[in-house]
């Protein structure tokens, strides 16, 4: 199952897509013989429980799910299987959020978190864990694929990827409608909700790919 697991909507401040508008590309990629089946929505700093896509994901055949992508001052990290407990508990709008308690909170409540574009400079891990950040040993996982990776970036975090022998996920970091799905991460199984989401990131059992690497 290949989904795409950073993609950003007009919800969040920087991008110009609507939900609608990435389903509609979806079903563009799949009519030229790509190959995309859900993305998941990981708006800035924010969560909201009452946002329903299932009627849209239903109509379309693309499953689409929720997450975060919040800040902290060891860099952007990506959240998924969010509960209100985890929302009652952290300031997602707190841009200096701590992150050691967002990765605890997430591992204590089903949920887990996964440094984003970690070789990016400024707000990627690969700055943090190198100065000494070792309070992370639940982290096995980080972003390697990311699809809006300015150069170098990608080849820091494969480095980081090696030096840690973390696993690595895709995500597209779309802003804009055509660039979804241009990274997204490979599942050995099906997956039907966030918290089968979480399942299967904690299993390990995924690949980072690209679109070239599932076109026909």
């Amino acid at each position: 199952m290949l989904l795409d697991l950073h993609t950003h909507s007009t919800a969040s401040d920087d991008s110009r897509a609507t939900v609608e508008q990435y389903v509609k590309w979806g079903d563009v990629i799949r009519k030229k013989g790509g190959h995309i089946d859900g993305f998941v929505l990981t708006e800035h700093r924010q969560f909201d429980h009452n946002l329903d896509y299932s009627r849209l994901s239903s109509e379309s055949g693309l499953l689409i799910l929720k997450g975060a992508e919040l800040d902290t001052d060891s860099g952007h990290f990506l959240v998924y299987g969010i509960t209100s407990a985890i929302t009652n508990r952290l300031d997602f709008s707190n841009v200096n959020l701590r992150a050691v308690d967002l990765v605890y909170t997430c591992d204590e409540y089903g949920a887990i978190a996964i440094p984003a574009h970690p070789g990016r400079t400024g707000i990627g891990f690969a700055e943090f864990i190198k100065d000494g950040v070792a309070e992370f040993q639940s982290i096995r996982t980080v972003e390697l694929l990311n699809g809006s990776n300015r150069p170098g970036e990608g080849e820091r975090a494969e480095q980081l990827v090696e030096k840690y022998g973390f696993r690595g996920t895709g995500g597209s970091d779309a802003h804009i409608v055509s660039a979804i799905g241009t990274c997204m991460t490979k599942f050995a199984s099906a997956i039907t909700n966030e918290q089968d989401l979480v399942k299967e990131l904690r299993s390990l059992k995924f690949e980072a790919v690209t679109a070239t690497d599932t076109s026909n």
